[in-house]
């Protein structure tokens, strides 16, 4: 007879219809931290498991609060603590797809930047599971806006950034608030001395994992530049102009970096968008979604804004600055060469740097592969811009619109093809579409002249 392997979800005690959708969903087999963390979690254990963005640590504890939920009860069983908006609409998002197999699971987001009406709207029409940034967390169960006396399960995500982000206090609230005999699962990508004092005060006897980084890194191809402190800016073109890669994350220590990196690359017609932590929530979300779908080439982010920002297929990143904590080095580079794929890690770095360069290869337990910069030769071609263009709909989920909509309006009304259209992302007042980058200005006119669902909607090209 033959055995099923021990990294097949089949092997867990989870219900026949969470295991088709799983396999509908193209999770064929656990992750490294998935089946470290899924038999304890299963068994209602608490649990502190240490793996990296991008192991598959969502699913894994998803697929336990999941488990422990009675979707007939509309009350809220499950909260997930986030540090960053972002990373709270991916959790959230992921966590829906999940629970597809059962009959209506309502998933709330709560984090700022948002007007709290509408989140106390949600939380009136009933919810089951609450994923949210503790101080937004906090401000409703202050506000009697949520209850947790049904809470069977508490995640903390990313708990080593929450502590850095200075979250301690707002956890500590919210967990007194959670009854005391729940399950708690805390998932974290290092393990400071912080954390350890945060599970001794929140967690019963937590079954502790780790996982080694998930990709020993073999499938990034790292390369080192010693560059001085004026060549810096300008060699970040030169590297993008003689790799060309499709889409590009570019690191600075500072938001001052960012900006200026932008500015010279912008001049030298690159499509090129700055993330950090001075935008406006709405500019975020934008810069956020063009990069996501297509339509920007580069995205120059300091460490704090890129964090739980996850986005398929990213062909290379550069360490523009090196930063002083190796385990960030890892996490930056971590980002490309994700699901099975292979990627570009670039860093360039000054003598005054040097130390830093040594953390990271005692950490990583290999010496840094150093290149020359003048081997870096300009392709004489054009820039490579981007494959698609966003559309900005004056209209979102406020407005009932659904994506199907956007796209038989696009389609079925306008006649493009299924191929022209991208990403479309929908929030509460927008709506956000890739097309091909040659349709972009046509579908702009024709939308502002059509209608959407029977209704006419502002359209503008971003």
């Amino acid at each position: 007879m033959s055995q099923t392997p021990a990294t097949d979800f089949s092997t867990l005690p989870l219900a026949p219809a969470t295991l088709e959708n799983l396999t509908r969903l193209g999770y064929h087999e656990m992750t490294a931290i998935q089946a470290a963390s899924l038999p304890p979690a299963l068994l209602g254990k608490d649990l502190i498991a240490q793996a990296k963005t991008g192991s598959g640590k969502t699913a894994a504890f998803a697929l336990a609060l999941l488990a422990n939920l009675n979707a007939r009860r509309f009350a809220v069983q499950s909260l997930v603590l986030c540090p960053t908006r972002e990373l709270a609409d991916q959790v959230t998002t992921e966590i829906r797809r999940l629970a597809r197999a059962e009959d209506n699971v309502k998933v709330v987001t709560l984090s700022g930047g948002v007007p709290l009406r509408g989140q106390t709207a949600s939380l009136e029409h009933g919810s089951h599971i609450v994923v949210g940034t503790p101080g937004r967390v906090l401000d409703h169960l202050d506000r009697g806006n949520l209850q947790l006396d049904a809470l069977n399960t508490l995640v903390l995500d990313e708990a080593d950034r929450m502590l850095d982000m200075g979250f301690v206090d707002e956890i500590a609230k919210v967990a007194s608030k959670c009854p005391p005999e729940r399950q708690t699962l805390l998932f974290s990508a290092t393990y400071p001395e912080g954390i350890a004092k945060l599970a001794a005060r929140f967690m019963r006897n937590p079954v502790t994992v780790k996982v080694e980084a998930q990709h020993g890194g073999e499938q990034i191809e790292q390369r080192w530049y010693e560059v001085t402190e004026s060549a810096r800016l300008p060699s970040v073109a030169l590297l993008l102009d003689h790799f060309r890669p499709v889409s590009t994350l570019a690191f600075c220590n500072t938001r001052n970096r960012c900006r200026d990196l932008v500015e010279l690359l912008q001049a030298q017609g690159y499509s090129a968008l700055a993330l950090h932590g001075d935008l406006e929530q709405r500019d975020r979300d934008q810069v956020l979604v063009r990069f996501a779908n297509g339509s920007c080439s580069v995205l120059v982010a300091t460490d704090v804004a890129s964090r739980g920002l996850d986005v398929a297929g990213l062909a290379a990143v550069i360490n523009v600055d090196v930063t002083p904590d190796p385990e960030v080095h890892i996490h930056r580079i971590g980002r490309t060469a994700r699901a099975g794929e292979t990627g570009l890690a670039l860093s360039l770095a000054s003598m005054d740097e040097m130390g830093a360069v040594g953390r990271i290869d005692q950490l990583q337990g290999k010496a840094s592969v150093w290149h020359p910069l003048a081997e870096l030769k300009p392709s004489g071609g054009e820039r490579l811009l981007p494959a698609m263009s966003t559309i900005h709909i004056q209209a979102g989920r406020k407005e009932k619109v659904r994506p199907g909509d956007v796209l038989g309006a696009l389609t079925a009304d306008l006649g493009y093809t299924r191929e022209q259209i991208g990403k479309i992302d929908i929030n509460e007042f927008a709506t956000y579409v890739a097309v091909e980058r040659s349709i972009g200005k046509d579908a702009v006119a024709r939308l502002n002249a059509g209608r959407i669902k029977g209704r006419s909607f502002k359209a503008r090209l971003l």
